[in-house]
C-alpha cells in the first residue's frame, strides 16, 4: 500500500474539533502527550490500560441484520471501529470521505462504523445512512463496546492489529493514527487473540427492584441506589450531559431545549425535598472537571455524580439525555421520563405522597 492510499484510509477525522465547544475541543497534537482536557487527550488517557489486550470478542449486527463476529476477523485482517453519532457535526461531515475510503480499502481493512447508541434512533441512522447512500457496515451500540474500549469522546478510533490485539486508541487525525495502521498492514498475519464477551448486565424497568447498584457524588458523598430508602423518601435520578444544552443546539436543537427545560425544572423542585436528587452525567465527552464547570454555571440544585463507564445508563436502559427515572421510597423504579415527557413536578409529588 502506497503513503498516498494509507493516507486516504486514515484521512477521517480532520477538523474533528472546530465545531465544539471548548471542552470538547481538541489542540493541535504538537507535543508528545495530548492536553488531557482534549478529545485527543481524553481518547488516550481512556485507551492507555487497552494497549496490547486483546479486543473484545463481541459479535456486532449491522442495520441489515448481517453478523460481523469481531473475533473472527481478529488473525485476518487489521480492524478498525469508529464510533460516531449523527448529532456529532464533524462526525456527519466526514462520512462522505469515510465511504469513499470503505471501497477503496474494504478488502485490506475490517472497517466498521459504531453508532455510539446515544441519543440515536434505529430510524435516525438508517435515514442519515440512506441520505448519505453509505455500504460501510453501520452498527449501533448497545452499550457493551463502548463499554470494553472505554468510550469517552466522538470520533473514537480504535486500530486492532492482526493479532487481535489493541493497537490504538485517540481521536485526532494525525500521525499517531498514522503509524498504528502502518503497524496493523505490517503485521504478518498470526492466530487472533481475543479478549472476554463483555456480559449483559441487568436492566431494571418500570416495577422493578433495581440491585447492585452504588453511586457516588462529586462531592464525595454516597447515593444510595438500591433497597429502601432510609430516610423515606423517593429518588429521582436525572441523566443528562454537561454540553447537552449548549453543543446540541446546533445538530439536534430539540434535544437541547429539552435539556433546558428539565435542568430548570430540577432546580424548581429540588430545593423543595420532597425526593432525594442525583444528576447522572455521561462519561462521553464529560470529566470531574466538566461537570465542576456544570454545577457552577448554569448550575445545578441536585447533587451529580459522573457515569464514566455508563453503567448506570445501562443499568436504567437510558440512551437519551435528559431522561429522568423515579424510584419509589421502596426502592423500586415506579417511573421513567423521556426528553419529551412533561410532568415532572407532578409525577414527583405524586410519588413523594405515596
Amino acid at each position: 500500500m502506497t503513503r498516498a492510499s494509507l493516507a486516504a484510509l486514515l484521512l477521517l477525522c480532520a477538523g474533528c474539533d472546530r465545531h465544539a465547544p471548548p471542552a470538547m475541543q481538541a489542540k493541535p497534537a504538537v507535543a508528545a502527550k495530548a492536553d488531557d482536557d482534549s478529545g485527543q487527550g481524553r481518547a488516550e488517557a481512556a485507551g492507555r490500560e487497552l494497549l496490547g489486550r486483546p479486543a473484545p470478542a463481541l459479535t456486532l449486527t449491522t442495520l441489515d441484520g448481517q453478523r460481523i463476529d469481531l473475533a473472527k476477523a481478529y488473525g485476518e485482517k487489521p480492524v478498525y471501529l469508529k464510533f460516531w453519532a449523527t448529532w456529532c457535526v464533524p462526525c456527519r461531515q466526514q462520512m462522505p470521505a469515510f465511504e469513499k475510503d470503505y471501497q477503496d480499502l474494504k478488502d485490506k481493512v475490517t472497517i466498521v462504523a459504531v453508532n455510539t447508541g446515544f441519543n440515536e434512533t434505529p430510524e435516525g441512522v438508517a435515514a442519515y445512512r440512506q441520505k448519505l447512500s453509505l455500504t460501510m457496515p453501520v452498527v449501533i451500540d448497545d452499550g457493551r463496546l463502548a463499554q470494553a474500549l472505554n468510550l469517552r469522546v466522538t470520533p473514537q478510533h480504535v486500530v486492532v492489529g492482526r493479532d487481535g490485539r489493541i493497537l490504538y486508541v485517540g481521536h485526532l487525525e494525525d500521525d499517531k493514527l498514522h503509524q498504528a495502521f502502518a503497524a496493523a498492514l505490517a503485521e504478518q498475519g498470526k492466530p487472533g487473540a481475543t479478549g472476554a464477551e463483555e456480559a449483559r448486565e441487568p436492566v431494571f424497568r418500570v416495577g422493578d427492584q433495581p440491585t447492585g447498584l452504588a453511586a457516588t457524588t462529586t462531592a464525595g458523598a454516597p447515593f444510595p441506589l438500591t433497597g429502601a430508602n432510609p430516610d423515606g423518601k423517593p429518588r429521582v435520578l436525572v441523566f443528562f450531559s454537561p454540553w447537552c444544552e449548549g453543543y446540541l443546539a446546533q445538530s439536534r436543537p430539540e434535544a437541547s431545549k429539552a435539556c433546558r427545560r428539565v435542568r430548570e425544572e430540577v432546580n424548581a423542585i429540588a430545593p423543595k425535598g420532597q425526593a432525594d436528587w442525583l444528576g447522572v452525567a455521561s462519561g462521553l465527552w464529560a470529566s470531574a472537571k466538566d461537570l465542576s464547570d456544570y454545577q457552577a454555571k448554569p448550575g445545578s440544585a441536585a447533587p451529580l455524580t459522573l457515569d464514566e463507564t455508563g453503567r448506570l445508563f445501562r443499568a436504567f436502559d437510558v440512551h437519551d439525555v435528559p431522561t429522568v427515572v423515579l424510584i419509589d421510597a421502596k426502592g423500586r423504579v415506579a417511573r421513567k421520563l423521556g426528553p419529551s415527557d412533561a410532568g415532572l413536578a407532578a409525577a414527583v409529588e405524586k410519588l413523594a405522597k405515596g
